[in-house]
């Protein structure tokens, strides 16, 4: 058991995350995921598990396709990150309205979305990449 920072959606915590033959294996729990007889259950929601779905941690990658989670990994630095369900961001995109978000300005003041509710908005982003 090695100690990572898991980041779901956008929160960070620390987790543990075993490596068994070469994978790296997660406790669902660590994503308000619950086994139970019907499958992996999280509030109202079920995801039947395939009968071949070993008990106790899941493999990483197979978790975040059970739960429908892109997921992006980094070993080296220990970092597992589990972005939103493209279900969820499509369903959100199709109401028009736009998720709160905290940005900085140029001079370094926290801006959120929620701020200036009612106002036309125009967000310039770059990278330098």
């Amino acid at each position: 058991m090695a100690t990572w920072t898991l980041i779901d959606e956008q929160t960070p915590s620390s987790v543990e995350i075993e490596t068994v033959a070469g994978e790296l294996r997660l406790d669902p729990g660590a994503l308000g995921w619950e086994r139970k007889p019907e499958g992996l259950c999280r509030d109202d929601v079920c995801i039947p598990l395939p009968p071949d779905t070993p008990e106790g941690h899941l493999e990483v990658g197979r978790l975040a396709r059970l739960i429908d989670r892109p997921l992006a990994l980094d070993a080296t630095e220990r970092v597992v990150a589990f972005a939103a369900s493209p279900t969820g961001r499509g369903d959100a995109l199709r109401s028009g309205i736009a998720p709160d978000f905290e940005l900085p300005d140029v001079d370094g003041i926290l801006h959120r979305l929620s701020d200036h509710q009612g106002r036309k908005i125009v967000m310039y982003a770059y990278a330098s990449w």
